[in-house]
């Protein structure tokens, strides 16, 4: 996690979701030249976040509160987001 984008993701799912553990992967490098890559760089990324907001909650759930979390990001600003949510001890 380097970019601006990057560090505006982690941003705003630390004070949305306070997670345990988070890890931004910019997969962006991998897409270059394909549909979606805007040249920036910041592009396509996988996010692997853990909270006890996740606990009891269905992987939809999980994929909303993050998407919910991050606003304008997903689609506007990056092409593509895989998300990688769970709970504490999962």
């Amino acid at each position: 996690m380097t970019g601006p984008i990057a560090q505006e993701i982690a941003q705003r799912l630390t004070a949305a979701l306070a997670p345990t553990q988070l890890e931004i992967v910019n997969d962006s490098a991998h897409h270059a030249g394909h549909m979606g890559d805007d040249g920036t760089g910041e592009s396509h990324f996988t996010i692997h976040i853990e909270s006890a907001q996740f606990e009891g909650v269905s992987r939809l759930q999980r994929q909303r509160m993050v998407n919910a979390a991050l606003g304008d990001i997903p689609g506007e600003r990056v092409h593509a987001l895989a998300i990688k949510a769970r709970a504490p001890g999962e």
